[in-house]
């Protein structure tokens, strides 16, 4: 058996989208021991296309783990059912039922707005937000936290998981990187870097066109419109491109989703041992006992 075939993941950070995973990947990438994939998000076992391309095309993205400790991917992909519904039977075999998960979430409502944000972004949602929550089910799906690692528990043992507050993670940093360690086993003494970017933030997104790459990321296009292009015109189309304002939800519409969310967390919180609910989640989630499965 090679090298590449042996040299897989033994821990995955699976989600939630908008959840600072990249954040953490690039965190636990900087510590000796440790060997996280690049692209962060392969989404191998999760989208079709990319499956398409095989094991050893995913196999050849940790051949350079050599003897890392811990090797790991982060596939928020992994944690969006129904969209994505082979994903658990593709990872078990290719013969990482053995890996350890890790499912960052925040704030259900919190999460969903970014999302949407992401996507409007993206191009992918061009109506606005109440508008989006009727077409688009998975804005909602992905914030049922239970919901989505309730599909882990039926497959693998509840150590083989750990949940991880958003809201901790940016407020206590170092000592939740050293729990996840933990968890993970590792042998060396982590240290969140405090100076690193954050990643992914959901802030003032430039909304992507056509040819966006060509205008807005190209040198020779960047060069030309500060030379030929006033200035004054240039801010006035990155303003009508940008959403400054984080969009904000109806009373009714923030209404019915907490009862879904409520109903999903109350679920979660049976799992951890803490009552959880819209209107407490930051609080515990900043203050709470860790949220252990085991």
């Amino acid at each position: 058996m090679t090298q590449v075939e042996t040299r897989l993941p033994n821990f995955m950070i699976i989600g939630g989208m908008k959840c600072a995973t990249s954040t953490l990947h690039d965190q636990l990438a900087e510590q000796p021991g440790f060997f996280m994939s690049t692209p962060k998000e392969p989404n191998y076992f999760s989208n079709d296309e990319v499956f398409a391309n095989g094991e050893s095309w995913y196999n050849q993205l940790f051949s350079d783990a050599k003897d890392a400790e811990l090797v790991g991917e982060s596939s928020t992909h992994y944690t969006k059912f129904p969209t994505y519904p082979q994903t658990l039977d593709r990872l078990e075999s290719h013969g990482l039922g053995h890996c350890k998960f890790i499912y960052v979430i925040r704030h259900p409502v919190d999460r969903l707005v970014s999302h949407y944000i992401h996507e409007w972004s993206q191009g992918v949602i061009s109506s606005d937000i109440e508008k989006a929550l009727e077409t688009n089910p998975e804005l909602i799906d992905y914030s049922r936290y239970y919901f989505q690692l309730n599909h882990y528990l039926q497959r693998f043992d509840a150590s083989q998981l750990m949940v991880v507050y958003f809201e901790r993670l940016s407020s206590q940093s170092q000592k939740e990187l050293e729990r996840i360690c933990q968890f993970l086993g590792y042998s060396g003494e982590p240290v969140w870097d405090d100076n690193m970017e954050r990643k992914n933030v959901s802030a003032q997104r430039i909304r992507k066109f056509p040819f966006y790459d060509l205008v807005v990321e190209s040198k020779l296009m960047t060069s030309l419109r500060r030379n030929l292009v006033p200035r004054q015109l240039r801010d006035a189309v990155k303003a009508k491109l940008t959403m400054n304002k984080r969009p904000e939800l109806s009373a009714q519409t923030r209404a019915k989703l907490e009862t879904i969310f409520n109903e999903d967390l109350a679920e979660l919180g049976k799992l951890v041992g803490t009552e959880l609910n819209c209107t407490n989640f930051k609080d515990v989630a900043k203050n709470g006992p860790a949220p252990d499965l085991v």
